[in-house]
């Protein structure tokens, strides 16, 4: 089990023109997964929307708020793949608030 992490221009699932991709990661997919799986909280309000067998998206508000929970996801992770799967996540939900109209797609298995 893995999951894949795109930045787009625009939301991926408009259904008119396929948004731009700006980003994407495939390298930490499974140490994505388990640090979700085993750190992350229900008071996480959006990390926990995560699904690691579909698609989850987020918008650059969604991101915003994201960034802060996944800070504190870094501090609970307890392995190195896992710390740095986090980081990745983290850059690309601050890229993709930084970025108006952007959105963040989470590809499960």
């Amino acid at each position: 089990m893995g999951i894949e992490i795109a930045l787009h221009d625009g939301r991926p699932d408009a259904g008119r023109t396929a948004p731009a991709l700006l980003h994407l990661s495939t390298g930490h997919g499974p140490a994505l997964a388990a640090a979700l799986a085993a750190h992350t909280r229900p008071a996480d309000h959006r990390l926990a929307r995560i699904d690691p067998y579909g698609d989850t998206h987020f918008n650059e508000q969604d991101a915003a708020a994201a960034f802060e929970e996944a800070t504190a996801l870094l501090a609970r992770c307890t392995t190195e793949p896992q710390r740095a799967a986090v980081r990745d996540l983290r850059n690309l939900l601050a890229n993709c608030a930084a970025i108006p109209g952007s959105w963040l797609s989470l590809y499960g298995d």
